[in-house]
């Protein structure tokens, strides 16, 4: 977590969490300067979405393995040994240097959008075989 605001660098100071906050967040913290908040949310909300994310810090900047790294250390948990049982695939994230098992798609497998309109790659005409 990060402890200065991003519009005016001032100090962050955690608030006061509402008790259905308490469930969905690790934190709220507030800038005294400009009155931004900004949300920190729990480590469980990381295995939601479309992409695949590294479940320590967030990032979709990950790579998948063929096989187990002796080196780095694989992470540990309940959510992580479901993602292996679901089926997922074995993912390294760069900066925590930690493995994990996740069944999503990496975000740069994921088909983009442009202006609304999902944009795949066109269909390989040559080994039609015209």
């Amino acid at each position: 977590m990060k402890n200065r605001c991003a519009k005016c660098g001032e100090r962050l100071h955690r608030v006061h969490r509402t008790f259905l906050e308490r469930f969905r967040y690790l934190g709220i913290f507030e800038c005294r300067r400009c009155s931004t908040e900004e949300f920190f949310p729990r480590l469980w909300a990381m295995h939601l979405g479309r992409a695949a994310r590294c479940p320590k810090c967030g990032t979709y900047r990950i790579t998948r393995l063929k096989e187990p790294d002796r080196i780095d250390k694989m992470h540990s948990g309940f959510l992580n040994f479901l993602e292996r049982g679901a089926g997922g695939h074995l993912h390294h994230c760069r900066y925590c240097r930690v493995q994990f098992w996740d069944r999503r798609r990496l975000l740069s497998e994921l088909p983009q959008k442009q202006d609304g309109v999902s944009v795949t790659s066109p269909p390989d005409t040559a080994s039609s075989g015209e």
